[in-house]
């Protein structure tokens, strides 16, 4: 019986062969190693991608079909749900752990981490304060872990993790933490989010861009020379390429329009009815899932869908199922936009019957994923540096606040994902430093059982 191998998987979101020429770090491990384009899942965004990765399921049978979905069982949208309950599938650590029993796992800041039997958990929860004031800091098993990880690096850099003022710090910090972790654990898997903000707001060919991949590199190279001088295994994945954004396409507002979605109104401001509309879609990047109440809408709502510029495909039941997304948690309808558009999840037709939340950074409040939150206003920049100011004296307070600085307007919006990748070079990759498992693509479904082999655990996998 072979002894286990060290291992460490960082999936480096928004990681692209092309960006690869501003990543020496990056660059230099490939090449002791092997880099490979690596074939993901539709919908490419974060929760699904990394649920594949970590069950070798695709989300027709892990269950994870989006960001966020129609609850239908609760008739409500929830995006960034966080308990590992909604996996289905036996994670690879839980496999690893049939043939090594006390196998140990560090899991910082991959999605769906709260009840997940990992060893180390490390995963962003702010304080929700009784008053609706709202604290950075993170969520950590075991409880001790916290104190130690908040005493040495401070508390988690929650508003440079999301928002407006989304920065390398997060990663920075992520990538500490997981310097500290790595040596207790014989899987350690890590998230670096920094590729996601800079691209999304200027676009993947920007020098905003380029930047922020040598910032990238830079943070992964202590975590990198650690890795070597421990004899630890290092596999790079990304979930998906970002590529430019121009068209951002009001999928619901079209519905609305057509009468088969229907709000509600209180204190002046428009909320999505879901229990009462006929057809709404949840928004996710380039990929919306359209709920249809009755079975008789749905080919006038596949019409009309397709008729909307910026729609490239209409998936229903069957076409889902070429895919591996026909789970009872999709829409009837299945969403992908064009190249260089995107949908918003926005469904009023008056900025000014726009709910509260709309101009904040609300991610659970909202019922579809809004990257204008990576926007301190710019049609009124000195307006929202002022009111942010504000918001931030308050808190300081201790008095409750509202950071109203998001603009209503995708148009400012430069970069997007979510679609199969058109092109290789802005398509997701994978980087790996054991040559002996070199491959000339990789798919993310074999992901899982990749960790397994470079772990030297030689093991038969079920799915």
């Amino acid at each position: 019986m072979t002894d286990t191998k060290k291992l460490l998987v960082l999936d480096v979101v928004g990681l692209t062969p092309r960006l690869m020429a501003h990543m020496p770090h990056l660059r230099a491990l490939a090449a002791d190693g092997w880099q490979a384009p690596l074939k993901t899942v539709l919908p490419a965004v974060t929760c699904p991608v990394q649920s594949t990765f970590l069950t070798g399921a695709t989300p027709r049978d892990h269950g994870i079909v989006g960001n966020g979905w129609y609850f239908r069982e609760l008739g409500e949208v929830f995006l960034w749900r966080q308990h590992n309950r909604l996996v289905a599938g036996e994670k690879v650590w839980e496999t690893a752990r049939r043939a090594r029993p006390g196998y140990r796992v560090a899991n910082v800041c991959w999605w769906y981490a709260m009840g997940a039997t990992t060893d180390y958990t490390v995963t962003p929860r702010p304080v929700y304060h009784a008053d609706g004031r709202k604290s950075p800091d993170c969520y950590a098993r075991p409880p001790a872990l916290h104190d130690e990880l908040t005493a040495t690096l401070g508390p988690f850099p929650l508003f440079q993790y999301w928002g407006p003022t989304a920065s390398i710090r997060s990663s920075e910090w992520i990538v500490a933490a997981t310097r500290r972790l790595m040596p207790r654990a014989d899987l350690t898997l890590a998230y670096v989010p920094h590729l996601d903000y800079d691209l999304q707001r200027f676009g993947p060919d920007s020098p905003q861009a380029a930047i922020a991949a040598r910032q990238v590199d830079a943070a992964l190279a202590p975590l990198l020379a650690d890795a070597r001088e421990r004899d630890v295994t290092v596999l790079v994945l990304s979930e998906y390429g970002i590529t430019p954004a121009s068209r951002p396409v009001h999928l619901n507002r079209a519905l609305r329009s057509a009468g088969l979605l229907e709000v509600y109104t209180q204190h002046g401001m428009e909320y999505l009815d879901p229990w009462t509309s006929r057809a709404f879609a949840v928004a996710d990047h380039q990929v919306a899932h359209v709920y249809v109440a009755d079975p008789a809408d749905v080919p006038a709502v596949a019409k009309l869908a397709a008729e909307l510029p910026g729609v490239d495909l209409v998936l229903d039941r069957e076409a889902q199922r070429e895919h591996g997304l026909d789970h009872e948690r999709s829409g009837e309808l299945v969403l992908v936009a064009s190249p260089g558009a995107w949908f918003t999840y926005y469904y009023w037709l008056d900025d000014g019957r726009a709910p509260d939340f709309a101009r904040g950074v609300e991610i659970h409040r909202k019922p579809g994923y809004d990257p204008a939150e990576l926007f301190l206003d710019p049609a009124d920049p000195r307006g929202a540096k002022l009111r942010a100011g504000l918001g931030l004296a308050r808190k300081k307070l201790g008095l409750r606040y509202a950071m109203n600085v998001v603009p209503l307007d995708g148009r400012w919006v430069r970069g997007t994902h979510g679609r199969l990748p058109d092109d290789p070079e802005d398509g997701p990759v994978a980087l790996c430093s054991d040559r002996a498992s070199a491959r000339d693509g990789l798919a993310a479904t074999d992901v899982r059982d990749l960790m397994l082999d470079l772990a030297r655990l030689n093991i038969d996998v079920q799915r």
